[in-house]
């Protein structure tokens, strides 16, 4: 784990959830595959430190297909095909930055890097079972997660992106100041309901409005078309 992460998360680890938490991937590990590999579990928390948030983009559980899932949601290494959510958010990302370009790779390295905090409510997976390791501990590990962002010392307002009726609901449970950031709520991504919502929703160019407006800054997007994927990969 990055260690400004480590550092704000601290007590969590000797928590009796926590604690058990441990035991049951332990368990896990000795009788099926788990997805991401071990040193991508909390690779997020290496690619984009505590301090250089500047956005959150919550999905629910890692991809459990051999080759997808390493610490990002949403994010594929190559030569992963990309995933119909990630198309659909690439979609929206090329109608919302004009100098975007939708690229070959799923890998979101770049945009991790950029200050997105790419984060799964569960960060592991039993190979091909969606949300095997659902309510095992993992999300109130990852509420913290997000509490830890809401209480940074330097107080900063960030971007929340809330695609799908989970991320909202989790967003609400936390009390999320919307005075002092900006909750972009639509539909998933995915498939299944993007054409209800997500795609036309803007939340990138409203992102950066925000962005530039309260903090004089901006999300690079476009880092995702200047960084080669074998680039990224090294530093992950």
């Amino acid at each position: 784990m990055g260690s400004s992460w480590r550092t704000a998360l601290d007590k969590e680890f000797m928590k009796p959830y926590f604690q058990k938490l441990k035991e049951f991937l332990i368990a896990e590990h000795l009788t099926h595959t788990v997805y991401p590999k071990l040193n991508d579990v909390y690779s997020w928390s290496r690619l984009t430190p505590l301090d250089s948030v500047k956005a959150v983009i919550l999905g629910q559980d890692p991809y459990h297909n051999v080759g997808q899932a390493h610490g990002l949601s949403f994010s594929v290494l190559p030569p992963t095909k990309l995933p119909g959510s990630l198309r659909n958010i690439y979609k929206q990302l090329s109608s919302d930055i004009p100098t975007f370009k939708v690229p070959t790779s799923g890998d979101l390295t770049p945009l991790a890097k950029a200050g997105v905090l790419w984060l799964n409510t569960c960060l592991t997976v039993r190979a091909h079972n969606a949300n095997s390791h659902s309510k095992k501990g993992w999300e109130t590990f990852t509420d913290a997660v997000i509490r830890a962002v809401l209480d940074r010392p330097d107080g900063r307002g960030v971007v929340f992106f809330a695609w799908g009726l989970p991320a909202q609901k989790l967003y609400d449970r936390l009390g999320i100041d919307e005075k002092k950031h900006l909750v972009l709520r639509s539909p998933h991504p995915s498939p299944l309901s993007a054409h209800r919502g997500f795609l036309g929703n803007a939340h990138f160019k409203k992102a950066n409005e925000w962005l530039r407006k309260t903090h004089g800054e901006e999300i690079d997007w476009v880092a995702l078309n200047s960084v080669p994927p074998s680039e990224a990969v090294r530093h992950i």
